[in-house]
């Protein structure tokens, strides 16, 4: 167990260390993740002239927990893994006596803890702009939320970890990536919570893993009704699933990476 901590402490001040040297890339990065801001202008003026299941405020609290949600959830690791199986670079992690997985999962949370300021110094703007919609979530909603949201980022985080073993027999692994993203965009409540879709996509969308990634965390901290059971059964599930497939496509990947002479 010391020497578990003493791995990860090394991991987690060196990626952190690491993440330092791009603080004015990480503030674009941020910037560029605006797009729940410009959605929620879209549903909250929707919701003036129509008729929906949230109210204003409801659509303004929903769009800045999803932004919350995005800046913990993201993740690049198919485009990493993609140039290291490419280019070789691979090979040397391959000789340490740790999964190489973990060099990227650390890499993550480096990033998400350099990128935490900036993330609360756009929230804190976000009610100085706009203080009548100030609201602070229950504590038991919030830690709950806390939970759900690293178990939302483990599961991206699996998914496309295992998508990007595909490296092994395709040069673009990163494609996978760009399919799965259209139905994500959609389906994973970025562009609008799901109640706000008609109940037969609504119930489908609940049974992929595209919800609750971004949707369900979100509607947890803004007490949005969702099933919490299931839901965390079903991110369970699909965790179960791709880690399965991941660790059968590893194996496999590692005899096919050794065959090309790595």
């Amino acid at each position: 167990m010391k020497k578990f901590i003493k791995i990860v402490k090394v991991f987690l001040l060196t990626y952190y260390a690491y993440m330092l040297e791009y603080r004015a890339e990480l503030f674009l990065w941020m910037l560029s993740s605006s797009l729940p801001f410009i959605m929620m202008g879209v549903w909250v003026k929707a919701s003036v002239v129509g008729e929906f299941a949230l109210d204003k405020s409801q659509f303004s609290h929903y769009f800045l927990a999803v932004f919350v949600v995005r800046s913990i959830t993201p993740v690049w690791v198919i485009w990493d893994f993609e140039k290291e199986v490419i280019q070789g670079k691979l090979s040397p992690k391959l000789l340490q006596p740790i999964d190489p997985v973990w060099h990227h999962f650390f890499g993550h949370i480096g990033e998400r803890l350099a990128r935490g300021p900036f993330v609360l110094g756009l929230i804190l703007l976000f009610f100085v702009l706009y203080p009548r919609i100030f609201w602070l979530p229950s504590l038991g909603n919030f830690l709950l939320f806390l939970i759900v949201v690293v178990i939302a980022f483990a599961l991206r985080f699996l998914i496309q970890y295992t998508m990007a073993l595909f490296a092994f027999w395709i040069e673009k692994s990163s494609a996978l990536e760009q399919l799965w993203f259209l139905p994500y965009m959609f389906l994973s409540g970025i562009t609008a919570p799901l109640e706000v879709f008609p109940e037969s996509v609504h119930q489908i969308a609940l049974w992929t893993p595209f919800p609750y990634i971004i949707y369900f965390p979100a509607s947890i901290l803004v007490d949005l009704p969702v099933d919490i059971g299931r839901g965390l059964l079903i991110m369970f599930a699909w965790g179960a699933i791709f880690l399965g497939l991941n660790r059968w496509l590893w194996r496999k990947g590692l005899k096919q990476y050794s065959g090309m002479g790595a």
